[in-house]
């Protein structure tokens, strides 16, 4: 039979109005309190409700004290709306009832009771007293929880605090005091707490990083395709093996770290069909003799999903400095394509390479003028870009020079040159304070 319980209010001073909660044996709202509990609760009114209902009425009536009658043997609805409280109830929780074993206060306890009286000789002042004592209880234990959830913040706080050091420091190469002050600066002028500041700076890490493995992908997909094209026309034909297996690793490294992320539904999706893009490459790449047409179509379904993936995590992201990683990364994807559509080009009757290849020479050159426009620009940015704009010369010679068995290496060479940049720049955005601290 479920137990029953009792709503009570009372008036006195100088206690403020307190709601009591009792629990009756029986589901009969007219069911009789036993003597001493009632004369106790004289002058109080009662109202019945059930066990089922104490954490909505507590809830909604927001008591400042519950009292609690509990029968024996003890009814487990009661035990079960007590655990809804997870030990910490929202007011302070008194109990009466007859004599426990010490397993029953136990559990009782640690399912939020404050304090404890024995039914035989219950009387009004040993109910205030008790009640009294469930009051004082529950202020202790909310003061604890307050300073302990503070030491926890604060521990929490100077983890951030100290991770977001580290990293200025090894992506800065400054002191931990020139970090410290890089993160009170912005804290101060974002007008945040330290810990906020240092976490979205790693935050910050976290999504450039994602970013600029993402990006990768784009440029491995075309890379893996040069290099079958560089192996079957004998173009540096060793070198080609060795950077087909190392690029290989690298595609599949980069989509398991990018797993291991939260990035949020539409980057899981993103990398889900990446994946699969990758799979269907690696088949292809894998069947002899090598049908170039065939993994240049995988390649370019990659390409897509890499690009759809990278976009995915920009905006994820949600700071502005990361677009400039995307388009950095971007410039090492187009060096490779502009070497694969031109000795795909010179190998195959391909006329889509032939278009594609004069439109990634302009997206090249737009993208190249935009960086070196931009105002991101540190000295180690600057030399780099001017290093990226003698290889992107010297990559247009090798183009230029196809017919040549020299002008083919150059333009292998070259576009691994470029590339090589390109993950330098990247790298150098990626880490740059104004991406860094965005």
């Amino acid at each position: 039979m479920e137990a029953r319980l009792a709503y009570a209010s009372h008036h006195f001073q100088p206690v403020p109005v307190t709601s009591l909660l009792v629990a009756l044996p029986s589901e009969n709202p007219d069911a009789a309190l036993p003597p001493a509990l009632a004369r106790a609760l004289a002058g109080r009114a009662i109202e019945s409700i059930a066990c089922s209902d104490l954490v909505r009425r507590v809830a909604a009536s927001a008591p400042d004290e519950v009292l609690l009658w509990l029968p024996l043997p003890a009814p487990e609805a009661l035990y079960e709306a007590l655990r809804a409280w997870s030990g910490a109830p929202p007011c302070a929780l008194g109990l009466v009832s007859a004599p426990l074993d010490a397993g029953a206060h136990e559990r009782l306890v640690a399912l939020g009771v404050h304090a404890w009286a024995p039914m035989d000789g219950l009387d009004a002042p040993s109910l205030d007293a008790l009640l009294a004592r469930a009051r004082a209880r529950r202020q202790r234990e909310a003061a604890l929880r307050t300073e302990l959830e503070a030491s926890r913040t604060r521990l929490d706080e100077r983890k951030w605090i100290d991770r977001a050091k580290g990293l200025l420091m090894a992506a800065r190469g400054i002191d931990e005091d020139e970090a410290f002050g890089l993160l009170r600066g912005a804290a101060m002028h974002a007008n945040l707490r330290l810990g906020e500041v240092s976490r979205s700076v790693l935050e910050a890490a976290q999504w450039a990083d994602a970013i600029n493995r993402a990006g990768q992908l784009r440029m491995l997909s075309q890379r893996l395709v040069r290099l079958a094209a560089q192996g079957l026309a004998g173009i540096d034909a060793r070198r080609a093996r060795v950077l087909h297996t190392e690029s290989a690793e690298r595609v599949q490294h980069n989509l398991d770290h990018l797993a291991t992320l939260a990035l949020g539904q539409p980057g899981i999706a993103a990398l889900a069909r990446s994946r699969s893009a990758w799979q269907e490459l690696k088949a292809a790449l894998a069947v002899r003799p090598m049908a170039l047409a065939a993994i240049d179509a995988r390649a370019e379904a990659l390409l897509a999903t890499a690009e759809a993936l990278t976009e995915a995590l920009e905006a994820s992201g949600g700071r502005r400095a990361l677009r400039i990683v995307n388009i950095c990364g971007r410039q090492r994807m187009r060096a490779q394509r502009l070497a694969k559509d031109a000795l795909l080009a010179s190998m195959l009757p391909a006329p889509d390479s032939q278009q594609r290849l004069a439109a990634t020479m302009d997206e090249f050159e737009a993208a190249l003028t935009e960086l070196e426009a931009t105002p991101l620009r540190s000295p180690e940015i600057r030399a780099a870009l001017a290093v990226a704009r003698d290889e992107w010369l010297r990559l247009m010679g090798g183009v230029r020079g196809l017919d040549s068995a020299d002008g083919r290496t150059s333009l292998v060479r070259s576009s691994d040159a470029l590339v090589d940049t390109f993950e330098r720049l990247t790298a150098s955005y990626e880490h740059s304070l104004q991406v860094i601290m965005s």
